[in-house]
């Protein structure tokens, strides 16, 4: 009588039986792996969905020099305009399946154009931080204008005195116990000093960018 011949396969060479440990155990082990590459799949699916949306904040100088398809820039404004929400909502998918199609070297142009938007946000904020306290301190101490003027020598230093007497008249209060109010005095050194603080920052850049060359 013939012996029956286990159903099995092969694995580097070792024959494994259906149903045996060994079995088992090397199904455990692929499971595990589909598993993972399901979790990758899902989160760069979700990255990219993210970078997608992402898109819709990126300033039109960024956008155009960056290699995308015209379909896709189609669909970015698309979704700009649309207001409702599950319309906007199957866009963005829309965008998602999209940006699953877009060379992974565009897409690194694509988180250097946001990098490099967000730097720049940063430094606007930088600034606005920064004219806030020249202000005050123009206003509060007689010392601060003459080190503005060193620093900033372009600025218009008799109309910057002119504010600075106006805007110190505007704080006293009309009678005790009031609350400090601020005029247009105030509000123009504010001006003046961001004015100044934003050009000398871009006269820096690019100055830094001309040794660096």
């Amino acid at each position: 009588m013939s012996r029956k011949l286990k159903k099995g396969y092969f694995v580097r060479g070792e024959f494994v039986a259906e149903g045996s440990e060994r079995d088992l155990e090397l199904k455990r082990e692929l499971k595990g792996t589909d598993d993972q590459s399901r979790t990758e799949l899902k989160r760069e699916s979700t990255e990219l969905q993210k970078l997608g949306e992402d898109l819709l904040t990126l300033r039109a100088d960024l956008m155009a020099r960056l290699a995308l398809t015209d379909k896709l820039k189609d669909a970015v404004a698309e979704a700009k305009r649309i207001t409702n929400f599950e319309g906007k909502r199957r866009q963005m998918q829309f965008i998602g399946k999209l940006m699953r199609l877009v060379d992974p070297t565009v897409l690194e142009t694509v988180r250097t154009a946001l990098t490099e938007q967000h730097s720049g946000s940063a430094q606007e904020n930088l600034v606005l931080h920064l004219a806030e306290t020249w202000r005050d301190r123009l206003i509060a101490d007689d010392d601060a204008f003459g080190e503005w003027v060193t620093k900033c020598p372009n600025s218009d230093s008799q109309q910057l005195r002119a504010l600075i007497r106006q805007a110190r008249k505007d704080a006293k209060p009309e009678k005790p116990g009031e609350a400090v109010r601020h005029g247009r005095a105030y509000r123009d050194i504010f001006q003046i000093v961001r004015e100044q603080l934003t050009n000398q920052n871009e006269a820096d850049a690019v100055g830094g960018s001309g040794e660096a060359s």
